[in-house]
């Protein structure tokens, strides 16, 4: 794994159910995880197919702060560019979304095609001699996809994809309906005042005592399992519904209907380190594509889908429940953005956080847990501490 950083005073505890706080709120542990994992060995989700599906569709996006664009061009083929003109650097598009055959570059109108290739340069006779258009194309970083999911790489020592994912394919496809012809409903996108990491390390412990609705709608929990995919820090939920029973303070209740044909499959979540996380419950299927904008600060985007072979009532009844339930402002997890919050409050206090529930060892890191223990998240820390080179003090 990586070497250990210099000039950092991290005492890393010794018992593998315990992480210091400072590593929530530390500006310079912040940039450094930039170099390492964010622009470093991952794979990291942008986008999927679903959200560009047109010739000329395009998003934007950022990882870090390395700003992307995502499109489909005039030959049909998906490709991510660097947001930054290939002459002086300055950001192409700042538009969230659209539809272009051409990015032009407003500084000095250096204009590119939609697979990246440089078509037009003002004043080009007067360029440094021997200038060619075709040694200016826009940059791309490494990409591959899965199941229409776009990844991208900035790092030559990333390996494969296949490599990357472990054991996590299996759930990842099935949230992306086994075939990854999805078909985008909506987003909703928010700033969450809290580090990527206190985001991220949400668990299956809090839910029925957090959230009011589970208590509501009588949900504690069907019967399920975690477990780590391997040793690059992803975890995967599959849980059986427990159909909601106590519906009766809503005035629609078909919101929370379950219309899928096995509740025994009715719940998954495959949560890819480091930030990303895609979510079927019920008959949502949810993509969250989340970023770290600062220390302090965590953007999250919650993308939604329904199948490309729905019938049209089954899309609307997704578009419905995804809009109501889980969300950042769904009935079931509007509490989740006040607790990130206290949670990075809480966190600029001495001393280091302690996982308990499903914790059987504070010498070993376990793979596999009961679906609502805490101690799911641990092997992800685990490989957060490699990744960023703090070595454990002696037990």
């Amino acid at each position: 794994m990586n070497k250990p950083l210099q000039n950092f005073d991290v005492l890393w505890p010794a018992r593998t159910n315990e992480i210091p706080k400072e590593v929530f709120t530390r500006a310079d542990i912040y940039e450094e995880e930039l170099k390492r994992i964010f622009y470093g060995p991952e794979w990291h989700p942008v986008a999927h197919e679903g959200e560009i599906p047109n010739r000329g569709d395009f998003k934007t996006c950022f990882v870090g702060k390395v700003p992307l664009i995502i499109n489909r061009a005039q030959d049909g083929k998906v490709r991510v560019f660097f947001n930054a003109c290939a002459h002086r650097g300055n950001q192409l598009e700042t538009a969230t979304a659209g539809n272009k055959s051409e990015f032009e570059c407003p500084y000095h109108r250096w204009l590119f095609k939609d697979d990246g290739a440089l078509v037009g340069c003002p004043a080009e006779a007067e360029f440094t001699p021997g200038f060619k258009r075709a040694d200016f194309p826009l940059a791309q970083p490494r990409t591959e996809i899965f199941k229409g999911l776009i990844f991208v790489t900035f790092s030559d020592r990333t390996p494969d994809l296949d490599t990357f994912l472990e054991n996590s394919q299996a759930g990842l496809s099935n949230t992306l309906g086994n075939d990854g012809r999805l078909k985008l409903l909506g987003y909703q996108k928010v700033r969450y005042r809290t580090n990527w990491k206190a985001y991220i390390d949400n668990d299956g412990y809090h839910a029925p005592l957090l959230h009011k609705a589970f208590k509501m709608l009588n949900w504690q929990g069907g019967v399920g399992r975690q477990y780590a995919t391997g040793q690059r820090g992803h975890i995967c939920f599959e849980s059986a519904l427990s159909l909601a029973s106590g519906s009766n303070f809503l005035k629609d209740p078909s919101v929370v209907e379950f219309r899928g044909s096995d509740p025994a499959k009715g719940s998954n979540i495959t949560a890819l380190f480091p930030t990303f996380a895609a979510t079927s419950h019920l008959d949502m299927i949810n993509l969250r594509f989340a970023n770290p904008l600062s220390v302090d600060e965590t953007e999250v985007h919650y993308a939604y889908f329904s199948h490309q072979d729905d019938s049209p009532e089954l899309a609307h009844h997704r578009m419905r429940q995804s809009a109501n339930m889980l969300g950042p402002c769904g009935i079931v997890s509007m509490e989740d953005a006040s607790i990130f919050h206290r949670i990075h409050i809480g966190n600029h206090t001495p001393g280091n956080v302690t996982f308990q529930k499903g914790v059987k060892s504070v010498s070993v890191v376990d793979m596999e847990f009961k679906q609502n223990d805490e101690s799911g998240n641990l092997p992800r820390w685990d490989y957060y501490r490699r990744s960023m080179g703090f070595e454990r003090q002696s037990a």
